[in-house]
């Protein structure tokens, strides 16, 4: 049997993607090679910014180079095209980015529904008339790939549930694999996570000995903003603290730098502003990061499954998490959870914590226990079962 994988969000290009798309691709081909008279052949699609960084070995993998912008109307007309010439039995999407002519059977990752649940143009650097329409497009090609799918994989049980009462999709379609935690740091800069000096990661960043920490993303339902309303209150009691939010510097990124200014909690000019944004951080000082902080904090109003906390978990970092979605569901009883609408209910929360070194201890403790049950060799042991069960099924 031979199958392809759309592989052009591996690696750090495609941000969370990428590490969902690297860590199942790598992992699923470590099992195939195992599987002896059962193997089957793999079709990798790569991009032009990530092909290289794919080496493997096997006769079993293929890799292939397309240059097709993500979610664009090049993706729907040509790689249908590079599909078929592969002569692939089954195709698997680790997004809802689905060419509506796929010309063979396929499974699809489906992570979230966010568009649906927050339709916004503050969710867009695009015009109001380019958003609207490029919301229709994306309420199509999510439609018509829930209904072709052989299988739909969901990243949670929450997601589950949002896929079955937004899209009418039949409970049997959908199987829930959950994402795994990995160790940040790779390759050689795993070598130099322990011969890095914390209080010189913590100067560079001019970040001192209590800071907050987050990291991610800055689209809307991040509800950051909300953060900083609640950090100003947290500031009163708290003059010498830090609030750190690491993400690579976009337009969403500035909006919040601009907000946050407007606050009186950072200028580009103070390098001891309140709140430091430091932008991109190298995985080995950000795991310096994670384990320096006071606590991690979460305030995100929708999450598919929630690997950001998790991975602070990983790393003894204490979690306060937003109690929506699926965030309960994945961090279990090893967060402290409040409303991310109420930034009163917000700031006891991270009182609470720092007031308690037994519960931060406590919480440490839960966080490393949690994240055993997920990883990633077990996601991508489930996808590969899921491929072989369409593959054999009538």
């Amino acid at each position: 049997m031979r199958i392809g994988i759309d592989a052009r969000f591996y690696g750090p290009v495609g941000k969370g993607l990428g590490r969902y798309t690297q860590e199942v691709v790598d992992n699923i081909i470590k099992i195939n090679e195992v599987q002896a008279e059962t193997a089957c052949d793999f079709v990798i699609f790569l991009s032009p910014y990530n092909y290289d960084e794919f080496i493997i070995e096997s006769e079993h993998v293929k890799k292939v180079k397309i240059n097709i912008p993500w979610y664009s109307w090049q993706e729907q007309i040509f790689f249908p095209f590079y599909i078929f010439k592969e002569k692939l039995d089954l195709m698997h999407f680790p997004h809802f980015n689905i060419p509506i002519l796929t010309p063979v059977k396929f499974v699809m990752t489906l992570h979230d529904l966010i568009l649906i649940h927050f339709p916004t143009v503050r969710a867009t650097t695009k015009s109001a008339i380019v958003y609207k329409f490029k919301n229709f497009a994306y309420r199509l090609v999510l439609r018509s790939a829930v209904f072709r799918a052989r299988k739909i994989i969901a990243v949670s049980e929450f997601t589950k549930k949002d896929i079955l009462n937004k899209l009418s999709v039949s409970s049997e379609k959908v199987v829930v694999t959950y994402e795994g935690v990995s160790n940040l740091a790779r390759g050689r800069d795993s070598l130099f996570v322990s011969k890095i000096n914390p209080q010189e990661t913590k100067i560079q960043y001019h970040l001192g000995n209590n800071f907050l920490l987050y990291v991610g993303n800055a689209y809307p339902h991040k509800n950051l903003e909300k953060l900083l309303d609640t950090f100003i209150l947290l500031k009163e009691k708290r003059p010498d603290y830090k609030l750190v939010l690491v993400g690579k510097a976009d337009y969403f990124y500035n909006r919040l730098r601009d907000y946050a200014k407007s606050l009186n909690l950072w200028q580009r000019e103070n390098l001891n502003s309140p709140v430091v944004f430091p932008g991109y951080v190298p995985d080995a000082q950000l795991e310096i990061l994670y384990k320096e902080a006071k606590a991690y904090v979460f305030p995100s109003l929708y999450e598919g499954f929630g690997l950001p906390p998790l991975e602070a978990m990983a790393k003894g970092c204490p979690v306060i998490s937003s109690d929506r979605a699926s965030l309960p569901e994945i961090l279990g009883s090893a967060a402290l959870y409040f409303n991310p609408e109420d930034k009163y209910d917000f700031l006891a929360k991270i009182n609470r914590v720092l007031d308690d070194e037994k519960l931060r201890n406590e919480m440490i403790a839960k966080g490393l226990k949690q994240v055993k049950i997920y990883n990633w060799w077990e996601c991508a042991n489930n996808t590969y079962k899921v491929y072989k069960n369409v593959l054999f099924s009538k």
